[in-house]
């Protein structure tokens, strides 16, 4: 019986915070391409908005980045690979910030890369 790839979403809308729990595998390792992405909107053209993310894998800070907010409408976005061992789950993490737009979205996904 060959494994099938496992694919993990949180879609948290306009929330300031997603979080996404990937429960452990019994018998064998994962390997997981993870993708964060934070869509905002700046509609009026603020010159001093910003937006971040900082993305917590396990509780610990992996990833963060805060920058000036164009005109319209703009994102911030990340890939990142981890291994996870057998029996250990997997926990992400995804935390904004803003001033001066207004979040749009906020998504976490998960998917298992198998070899061969």
């Amino acid at each position: 019986m060959s494994d099938v790839a496992e694919h993990w979403i949180e879609d948290a809308g306009d929330s300031d915070a997603a979080q996404l729990d990937v429960p452990p595998h019994a018998t064998r390792d994962r390997r997981f391409e993870i993708f964060c992405s934070f869509e905002v909107a700046n509609p009026a053209g603020d010159d001093q908005a910003h937006h971040g993310l900082r993305v917590l894998v396990n509780g610990a800070q992996e990833w963060t980045r805060r920058v000036a907010t164009h005109a319209g409408s703009d994102s911030l976005d990340v890939r990142l690979r981890k291994t996870v061992p057998v029996g250990e789950p997997l926990r992400l993490t995804a935390r904004t910030e803003v001033q001066g737009v207004r979040r749009v979205s906020l998504k976490i996904t998960a998917d298992e890369e198998l070899d061969g």
